[in-house]
């Protein structure tokens, strides 16, 4: 499948975190989605029903982020995960969910986890 939808960049503030801190001042977190599908249908009619919505996928991202926290970014991206494909038309996606502002004492860039899950 070629076909895919990319949201890249959704940002959220949530609490997620291992230490103490971490839930209870939040931080950043940028998200970046790309879900696999087939684009035919949609594109011959013009239909937007024959897709999956990106705004309302990408409201339906941030809330999964925002909400319920947990200590590593590795369960954020599985529910992404879990949101992303409990769309019928998903096939595959790919969530990378970055912490800009994780506690490491060394200068750095950027902390993220990308994982992939395919619709079973």
């Amino acid at each position: 499948m070629t076909d895919s939808i990319t949201l890249t960049g959704l940002r959220v503030n949530a609490h997620h975190g291992v230490y103490d801190f971490e839930k209870e001042n939040g931080q950043d977190f940028v998200i970046d989605v790309t879900v696999w599908l087939d684009l035919l249908a949609a594109a011959a009619s013009d239909d937007v029903t024959q897709t999956i919505h990106y705004g309302e996928l990408a409201e339906q991202i941030t809330d999964a982020a925002r909400h319920n926290p947990v200590d590593l970014i590795e369960t954020v991206a599985e529910r992404i995960a879990a949101v992303v494909l409990a769309h019928p038309p998903a096939l595959k996606v790919q969530v990378t969910v970055h912490k800009p502002q994780a506690p490491i004492s060394v200068p750095f860039i950027d902390v993220a986890v990308q994982i992939t899950r395919v619709r079973p």
